[in-house]
């Protein structure tokens, strides 16, 4: 929830942040930003009532005259009254979800407290969204008593991914006759994050094991044995069973073994962001397939249990290199999971032609399982991809051909992804050609068909069976 503080109406009808201090711009700045608040009907008395002065006075008729003062002195009465009526109101909003997948529902909650000693009058309350998550939502508020408050909720939802903002949140003033309105904002704002549609993915066995990597499960690796030693200084309070004298008689001082540490199965998510890459766009887009496929990945792997890290093409690793670039512990995982969705909500074409930032950040170690989701590859860029599942324990690959993507569903790969598709075969790569339409959950069981060796030709060489 945003609170939106305090919020006191000075003379214009204006709301200040804090305190009951009022925020006094001058009688005559106030004034006219009163009388700028005139309705067409405000605006229609007065001129009415400066007419029939006019006339009252060309023609001598004192009874016009009158009428003509009453029709123009109605609609700045009610001006005055209403600059100088103060309020003091506290607004907050509440979000429900505040991140929610592309194509769902969020609720905003809103809610308006009158901490001041008198009621107020009539009031409208409106709240900025923009034009994608729906019509701006409008709220008649009626008379609301000394310390009352009034709850009202709207729903938004958006098919494309991205980060919008809400607020700031506003209050119309009328008069009883409505003859002036007067329009005043909160100054907070909150920010709904629509991320990518995550699909939940089988638990297939797509790990590289020969690497040392395991099936998603912690495993506990042995770093103290007698033949692979990572000994440390003595702290007070540890075990003098665990003393390694053999290191404390080399290094002088008294030396103990590390506790066994367990070490998590790493996988790295490789996203292909490049614009040329990619044709179309939209949400059934072949980049937007990729950002989704890429979010149900990370979580499919954070859920089994894997230290998890998000690649894009430029080299930029989410969560970061403060944590090595993987996420780690269960608490640390789901900040990180957060971290990665935001950053996929909001991803977009890069700029980079190829694909050798990304490699260098992968030559640096092994990388355990690598997922990457590929747009177009040319030769050179193809042959970047094969080296990269050299430094991977496993590597799985999905190929967006725009071209047929941009054709519609039914169009089969093109020549050139289908030659790609064989380099990163010929490479070690699980890799699997993506058509149009399908389904995240299909292709990845197409990948562990084809891992296994119970696809046809056909599977290998992008064909769905």
């Amino acid at each position: 929830m945003t609170a939106g503080g305090y919020y006191g109406a000075d003379a214009g009808g204006g709301f200040t942040d804090g305190d009951d201090s009022t925020n006094d711009k001058g009688d005559k700045s106030g004034l006219r930003t009163a009388l700028a608040g005139l309705t067409t009907r405000g605006r229609s008395f007065l001129a009415a009532g400066i007419a029939a002065a006019i006339c009252a006075y060309v023609l001598g008729q004192s009874d016009l005259l009158r009428v003509g003062l009453l029709l123009a002195a109605l609609p700045l009465v009610c001006a005055g009254v209403l600059y100088r009526t103060r309020y003091r109101v506290a607004g907050s909003r509440r979000l429900s979800p505040a991140r929610v997948p592309a194509g769902s529902e969020a609720r905003v909650h809103l809610r308006m407290d009158n901490i001041s000693r008198l009621p107020t009058g009539l009031l409208m309350l409106q709240d900025r969204v923009p034009y994608v998550l729906g019509p701006r939502p409008r709220f008649v508020l009626d008379r609301v008593e000394a310390g009352g408050r009034r709850e009202v909720s709207y729903r938004v939802r958006s098919d494309l991914r991205g980060r919008y903002p809400l607020g700031p949140l506003q209050l119309r003033l009328t008069d009883p006759f409505g003859m002036c309105e007067l329009t005043r904002s909160f100054s907070t704002y909150d920010t709904l994050t629509v991320i990518p549609r995550v699909e939940p993915l089988p638990p297939v066995r797509l790990s590289g094991e020969a690497k040392g990597y395991g099936d998603g499960r912690q495993r506990s690796l042995a770093l103290a044995g007698e033949d692979d030693v990572i000994p440390r200084g003595y702290r007070y309070g540890d075990d003098l069973r665990r003393v390694h004298w053999r290191s404390t008689a080399r290094y002088g001082e008294l030396m103990v073994r590390r506790e066994e540490q367990p070490q998590r199965a790493r996988c790295t998510v490789l996203i292909d962001t490049r614009g040329p890459a990619y044709q179309g766009a939209g949400p059934e887009s072949a980049f937007e397939w990729a950002v989704s496929g890429t979010a149900s990945a990370l979580v499919h792997m954070l859920e089994r249990g894997f230290s998890v890290r998000l690649l894009t093409d430029t080299g930029s690793v989410v969560p970061g290199e403060g944590t090595d670039g993987f996420a780690g512990a269960s608490q640390e995982s789901a900040d990180a999971a957060g971290l990665m969705m935001d950053t996929l909500a909001v991803v977009d074409h890069s700029d980079a032609y190829t694909l050798s930032a990304a490699y260098d950040v992968l030559r640096s170690g092994n990388e355990g399982l690598l997922v990457a989701f590929f747009g177009d590859l040319d030769e050179e860029q193809a042959a970047v991809v094969a080296k990269m599942r050299q430094r991977s324990g496993g590597a799985v690959a999905f190929l967006l051909d725009s071209e047929s993507w941009v054709q519609g569903p039914g169009t089969p790969p093109s020549k050139r992804c289908t030659e790609r598709l064989r380099m990163l075969q010929e490479a070690g790569w699980t890799a699997v050609v993506v058509p149009p339409g399908a389904a995240v959950v299909d292709m990845w069981r197409q990948a562990d068909r084809q891992r296994t060796g119970t696809v046809g030709s056909a599977g290998t060489t992008g064909g769905w069976s």
